[in-house]
């Protein structure tokens, strides 16, 4: 299947940003700040974004329980109004949603000492960054409409960069972090799969919609605008690792662009 050239300059124009949030993870690993305290603070955001979502699940129900009240209210009407592979497909949301948040609920939970307490979705907070790039998100939809859903379904997950550095923390661990990176890695090699298939999906799919000349030049926009957001998000999450002049680059787009697998992409479609 080709992918237009309007789909080629939307994915070149998320590249650098997509490069710029993966930015922050190779700086976290290295990082001289970096402690199983700092591990526990972004796994336990990192929960939160598995549980609730960040401006592309309900604003009040999140990504667990926005499925599974879609669900209870489909049931009546499945194969009456409601086809059933849609249903099955909330069913297959809903668990690899939730299979996420395990994942990383594990990693967090294996690094704790005795008697500290386990995380669950109550202890789950948001933090000022992850808040702002929802708003921004909800704001693109409330402006735009199917045209901003479609924006944070591009930008949802930031091409997976930070599962995809994870991973890379099985055959490369950070000395001094060796027990917590093979947790990572491992959280991360569980769910990379599922994100990167979804989101290639989502990208593949937009040549289906039929968008104007005028609604591809939107959508990069409020995409590259995300996206800056979601570097800020993800900065805030690792505490802060990427700093300066590193920032700035990251932000402007002047990192050196991620490739993007067509190949891959095309399988999935």
């Amino acid at each position: 299947m080709p992918f237009s050239s309007r789909l080629h300059q939307l994915i070149d124009a998320a590249a650098p940003y997509w490069a710029g949030e993966a930015a922050v993870f190779e700086a976290y690993w290295i990082w001289e700040q970096r402690t199983r305290e700092s591990d526990l603070a972004w796994l336990n955001h990192q929960c939160f974004k598995e549980i609730w979502g960040s401006g592309v699940a309900d604003k009040n129900l999140g990504l667990f329980l926005g499925p599974l009240e879609e669900l209870k209210a489909a049931f009546p009407k499945i194969d009456v109004e409601v086809d059933r592979h849609e249903v099955l497909g909330l069913a297959e949301a809903l668990w690899a949603e939730f299979a996420h948040y395990c994942a990383f609920a594990d990693a967090h939970d294996g690094l704790l000492l005795a008697g500290e307490p386990r995380i669950n979705p109550k202890r789950l907070k948001w933090w000022k960054e992850d808040e702002e790039l929802a708003n921004v998100r909800y704001g693109h939809i409330d402006r735009h409409g199917s045209l901003g859903r479609r924006a944070a379904r591009f930008t949802e997950g930031g091409y997976c960069t930070l599962f995809s550095a994870g991973m890379k923390l099985k055959d490369h661990p950070t000395p001094g972090h060796g027990r917590a990176d093979g947790l990572i890695a491992q959280a991360c090699g569980k769910v990379y799969d599922d994100e990167f298939g979804h989101m290639l999906k989502g990208i593949a799919g937009l040549d289906a919609e039929g968008l104007t000349d005028a609604e591809w030049k939107t959508l990069a926009e409020i995409s590259v605008e995300q996206l800056r957001y979601r570097i800020l998000m993800r900065n805030a999450q690792f505490g802060r690792p990427l700093e300066g002049a590193r920032l700035d680059d990251a932000l402007a787009g002047r990192c050196q662009p991620v490739r993007f697998d067509y190949e891959r992409a095309r399988r999935a479609a």
